[in-house]
Formats: C-alpha cells, structure tokens, sequence
C-alpha cells in the first residue's frame, strides 16, 4: 500500500525491499520451534520471486488484454523471523523525481483507497498511518493499528543509493489473508459483482 501511495504521487522506478516474515506465514504446523527460537531463516521459500513479481501486478494497470504489469524493477531479500504475527518491509526506492521524506509523508498520510472501497466495513480509516518515532513500526506494538488493516510505516528518510528508505508493517493473516480476503469480497459485493 506505500508503494502505492508513492507511485500515485511521485511514480515508482525501483525498489530494493527486504522482508522479515512471521512465523503465521508459513501456515500450520509452520516451522519447528527449534528451527526458529533464536534464529532468522534467511529464506522463504518461493518467496522472493512472488515478492519481486506480485507487485508489479498489484501497481500495474488494467487494460483489455488483461493487467499490465507496471514498469517498476524490484529486487527482493525474504527472511523468516521469530515474530507471531506481523510482517515487516525494509524497502528502499527510487521514485519518478527526488522528494524530500517529508513530501512522501504528507503522500502517505493522504493516501486513501480507490472511492468504490473506502466505505466498506473492512476498510482501514485512516490507511496508511505514519509514526515519527526513530523505533518503529514494530510488530507486537503496531500490527493492530486499524484493526489489523492499517499499514503502517516509519523512519522515513533519505536513501544515499536511490531516493528513500522506510520500513513497513503489515499483520499478514488479518490484512494480508483472511481480512484482505473479507474486504475483496465485501468490495465484490458493494460492486454487484457477488
């Protein structure tokens, strides 16, 4: 959702993201405790590729053949890490032109959800929070913030390789699976479409 949030209001050129993965996205039984206590694993099986691709989709545009990928090169680390639930995004980016990190704040903060979703009961209000503080977002401070639904991003600022770097939070089962499953299907309905 922030990338979004920048593409729409600056364009998106490239993104190198690292990924730190809760334990809940690996499903049940999930990883043996004794893999993961005191331990990163340094790989998500299948993940970088769906990370650096999905994206793309997701940011791109539909046309009449179908969705356009949009033009946006990412390049993607994916590690799962001893947190329950909670997925965290390193991401660095190099937008459409140089912007200050308080210029991509003020874009985060106003981003909304296409009109169509943003009265559904599932929608997050406000969708994007921002936090000033140097330490955080952090998983089991934040991933509730809007009821799970909220993305939320931090430690904004410049980025001496590409434009900006910020770190992302987003609880994976409630925003990520079951809730953003939920939410397509209340927007389904409110669209006729169901």
């Amino acid at each position: 959702m922030a990338l979004k949030a920048l593409q729409d209001a600056f364009g998106l050129k490239r993104v190198f993201a690292v990924s730190l993965q809760a334990l809940s996205g690996a499903g049940y039984p999930g990883i043996p405790s004794v893999d993961i206590i005191d331990n990163v694993i340094p790989n998500v099986g299948g993940e970088e590729d769906k990370v650096e691709w999905e994206p793309r989709k997701m940011l791109g545009k539909l046309g009449a053949g179908g969705i356009e990928l949009a033009e946006v090169k990412f390049s993607a680390h994916t590690n799962r890490v001893a947190v329950i639930d909670g997925h965290l995004v390193c991401v660095s980016v190099e937008l459409g032109s140089e912007v200050s990190p308080e210029e991509a704040i003020r874009a985060l903060r106003a981003y909304q959800a296409p009109a169509a979703a943003r009265a559904l009961y599932s929608a997050p209000d406000p969708a994007i929070v921002v936090r000033e503080e140097n330490d955080r977002p952090q998983p089991r401070l934040d991933r509730l913030t809007g009821r799970g639904m909220t993305t939320v991003v931090g430690r904004v600022r410049p980025d001496p390789l590409l434009h900006l770097k910020f770190v992302v939070l987003s609880h994976n089962t409630i925003r990520g699976a079951a809730g953003g499953s939920l939410y397509n299907a209340e927007l389904l309905v409110n669209e006729g479409l169901l």
